[in-house]
């Protein structure tokens, strides 16, 4: 635990701003007046009503009379969507602690995992599918704030480690009680392409060995179970074993299994392993998927495709050396690709695929509409078409009477550059925020990287530049830390400190009212990189760190 506080202070200490403040109100009944509704479900209603009451859609139409209970909000020059769905993600879930480096010698300084336990789970960490996403969740409204200002209103959410990740869980992302945030458990079962450090599977040869030998023993063991079920006479008692249990539901077609694969050899890998034990299949990344649609589509495979779209992570400069050919053509065929999958008929849906900022998610989709993807499938894949490859479609994914009042409200073009989301409601939860003034510089890239018909406008930046203290938001502790900023235009640069730790800010910006910056903590020798966004009010900063150590939400105030 003390590694873990001091991680998560040391993290917090690069927190500088956040995301949107977000105003939230406890009224049940709501009125959405003179909205555009894309129901997804239907055809789109250009001016319209939806009606919320007790955490449901009570009514959508043209003619819908307004209720004399509900609170009206006009949406004229709005569009409502159906909350957005964030196919895979570990929203909810907080990071576990990196273990310390070992001192002296062998296993290269890693910390072998736990030993098993003296109980019925016969695999190391990492190769125990029975891990269960709910019993991992932490409830807590303010660990969303970035992801429901860009307009996601529900996840699917499974554990980081390990070559199985566990059982996945969609949530919907508000809730003080992790009860009240569970929509569907379980969901799919989870497998990655990775080793175990200091134990087996230590290499990629033995983790493929693991997965066919757990699966083939699970599927013995299932066989002996029906055979003592059905007549257990003569027969010794199959022994119990939690992990080969928990995939029974998988060989039974009862749960997807989803195996995370990028490239397009994890891709055959992954169809090759889906055919070889007859099992439902789902591929979450699926960058290079459009090389395989023929059989993707013949083993009835969906693809939950990833957002984190491949970029330039150096500024390009006289002296950098070329990138390799297979850089630049990802760069420019992965957000094309998605647009192959969907004309081919294949079920697709969209993840963040653990972006530093969840805005560039939808971004990332609006890039692929301009590479040929419809905007209707676009709007499709992050929201009815999630809720069906998820199983949720017959309460959410669509904006229809009766289903859950996950909605999304949002100002100009979705795939344009002047897109705000104004309000957003998780199970009837009005979460409202308050638009901005752009800047001369955001309207002038706005169209297409000009001042005006004059040129280049004066840009007026925000002055930031100061002393802060920050309260961090960590359950069941009380921890503060220092942020000292330096101001240069728009460039930022400064420390932060916390409990003896100290980071200096890296690549530093404001714009308008949004600070970013990233930052890289080193603690005996573990590295911890932190990329952290948000906003600045007058003298007070309030939002939320993502890192590898899980969400971290804080508020401060500049010191005089």
């Amino acid at each position: 635990m003390r590694i873990r506080s001091f991680c998560h202070a040391i993290l917090a200490v690069a927190a500088l701003s956040a995301t949107a403040a977000v105003a939230q109100t406890r009224v049940d009944v709501y009125a959405l007046t003179n909205a555009r509704i894309v129901t997804v479900s239907g055809s789109t209603i250009e001016k319209g009503t939806v009606v919320v009451r007790n955490g449901l859609i009570e009514s959508v139409g043209a003619g819908v009379a307004v209720p004399a209970d509900a609170r009206v909000i006009d949406a004229t020059g709005h569009t409502v969507y159906p909350g957005f769905i964030d196919a895979l993600s570990s929203a909810g879930i907080p990071a576990a602690a990196a273990a310390p480096r070992q001192q002296g010698g062998g296993g290269g300084g890693f910390q072998p995992p736990s030993p098993v336990p003296t109980s019925n789970i016969n695999y190391p960490q990492g190769l125990q599918p029975e891990v269960d996403a709910v019993e991992q969740l932490r409830g807590g409204d303010g660990q969303f704030d970035a992801v429901r200002a860009a307009g996601f209103t529900t996840a699917l959410t499974v554990g980081r480690e390990g070559v199985f990740n566990g059982q996945s869980a969609v949530i919907n992302l508000a809730g003080e009680s992790v009860a009240s945030m569970v929509v569907r458990t379980p969901v799919g079962l989870h497998f990655t392409f990775r080793t175990i450090g200091g134990t087996y599977p230590g290499s990629l040869l033995g983790t493929f060995s693991a997965f066919r030998q757990m699966m083939h023993d699970s599927k013995r063991l299932w066989n002996l179970k029906k055979a003592y079920a059905a007549d257990p006479k003569g027969l010794n008692r199959p022994e119990a074993d939690r992990s080969l249990e928990a995939l029974f539901p998988v060989l039974e077609g009862k749960m997807p299994l989803v195996i995370n694969a990028v490239s397009e050899r994890e891709i055959l890998r992954a169809l090759d392993l889906f055919k070889e034990f007859g099992v439902k299949g789902i591929i979450a990344g699926g960058h290079e998927a459009d090389r395989h649609i023929a059989r993707i589509k013949a083993q009835g495979v969906s693809v939950i495709y990833s957002l984190n779209y491949p970029k330039r992570t150096t500024s390009a400069s006289a002296d950098a050396d070329p990138e390799p050919i297979e850089t630049l053509r990802a760069r420019a065929n992965v957000p094309k690709a998605v647009a192959s999958l969907v004309k081919a008929g294949v079920p697709v849906a969209f993840t963040s695929g653990g972006v530093s900022n969840p805005s560039d998610a939808v971004a990332n989709a609006a890039r692929s509409v301009e590479d040929g993807l419809a905007k209707d499938a676009a709007v499709r894949a992050m929201t009815l078409g999630a809720a069906e490859i998820l199983g949720i479609a017959d309460r959410t994914g669509s904006i229809d009477a009766g289903k859950i009042a996950n909605l999304t409200v949002v100002k100009g073009d979705l795939f344009g550059k002047d897109r705000f989301v104004s309000h957003v409601f998780v199970d009837g939860r009005l979460f409202e925020q308050k638009e901005r003034p752009r800047s001369n510089e955001e309207r002038g890239r706005g169209q297409g990287g000009q001042g005006g018909p004059s040129g280049p406008s004066t840009i007026a930046v925000l002055n930031v530049a100061g002393t802060y203290t920050l309260n961090l938001d960590i359950p069941g502790q009380a921890l503060t830390a220092t942020l000292t900023l330096a101001q240069q235009g728009t460039a930022l640069t400064g420390t932060l400190q916390a409990v003896g730790g100290a980071a200096e800010i890296k690549n530093g910006r404001i714009s308008g009212e949004e600070v970013s910056f990233a930052a890289s903590v080193n603690y005996e020798g573990m590295a911890l990189d932190l990329t952290v966004s948000g906003r600045v009010s007058g003298d007070q900063m309030t939002g939320t760190i993502n890192s590898a150590a899980g969400p971290i939400a804080f508020s401060g105030r500049r010191n005089p």
